[in-house]
């Protein structure tokens, strides 16, 4: 089973594409898992035709330590597995304490494995924002997820957040299994978007894995709560997730990343034109 984790700076389309990519690996056959990590429960929706799942930590609040798997776990598209972890009531404890005890729970519950008690392909954790610290960081911390795809753009605050994240993947790779395996961008249509990535991910000794364009089409499927590839199977950003999903399927490139100081990443900034 090939443990996934999907990082990247809050808003930059992370959930949306986890669960595009999702949908193209589980239209090919793959037996594939989504673990939302994300307080707001929302890693699953497009999956799940727009449900609320209830999340691990509302159904211990609500039914104490007993619980089934099938309290927590529900079927998407082309069966996929969702479990949403949720967190605490707003205002009160840590958000990252909800990962922690999810994915406990997942284990004990022996939740990597389908319905027939065959062994998953992919386990995928939709990780909010780009916090890396405390159960945020739980996934790469603990060898939960071993391969690492960071979501960026072209904006200058997403390759912060990117060179951050990298950050922490190089700590936790020195003591455990955690590789990079590569750079999303999602564009948002910057100018020399694509180059620049493909520079600071070459910086960073790792690849643009896929540029994934800016399209209509995924707004028009989210507002119909689906993935582009069940709501119009036939466009070309359907093709496009195809092609991530495809990649991620081939990639063996795992690295230990080189982030950037903040003086490299500046330049790199100022070289594509987005600082002064």
């Amino acid at each position: 089973m090939r443990k996934v984790a999907i990082y990247g700076k809050g808003g930059i389309g992370k959930s949306t594409t986890t669960q595009n990519t999702v949908a193209g690996l589980v239209e090919m056959g793959k037996k594939v898992m989504v673990v939302g990590c994300d307080p707001k429960a929302d890693s699953t929706r497009l999956l799940l035709g727009g449900m609320s799942q209830r999340s691990v930590l509302d159904t211990l609040r609500e039914e104490g330590e007993d619980v089934e798997l099938d309290d927590i776990r529900a079927k998407g598209f082309c069966k996929s597995l969702c479990v949403e972890s949720g967190g605490p009531e707003p205002g009160v404890g840590c958000a990252g304490r909800g990962i922690i005890t999810s994915i406990n729970m997942l284990e004990q519950l022996d939740a990597y494995k389908t319905d027939l008690g065959e062994p998953l392909d992919y386990v995928f954790y939709d990780v909010l924002g780009d916090v890396v610290c405390g159960g945020f960081a739980m996934p790469i911390r603990e060898g939960k997820a071993e391969e690492i795809y960071i979501v960026c753009s072209g904006e200058m605050m997403a390759m912060y957040a990117a060179n951050n994240i990298s950050k922490g993947i190089l700590k936790f790779a020195e003591t455990g299994t955690v590789r990079l395996g590569g750079l999303i961008c999602n564009s948002r249509n910057c100018d020399n978007e694509r180059e620049m990535i493909e520079a600071f991910a070459k910086q960073l000794g790792t690849q643009m894995i896929h540029f994934v364009p800016r399209d209509n089409m995924v707004q028009r499927a989210e507002i119909h709560r689906k993935t582009v590839i069940e709501y119009e199977p036939t466009c070309k950003q359907a093709d496009e997730y195809r092609s991530l999903a495809n990649k991620i399927v081939a990639n063996d490139m795992f690295v230990i990343p080189k982030p950037l100081k903040i003086e490299e990443l500046e330049k790199l900034l100022m070289d594509y034109g987005l600082m002064g």
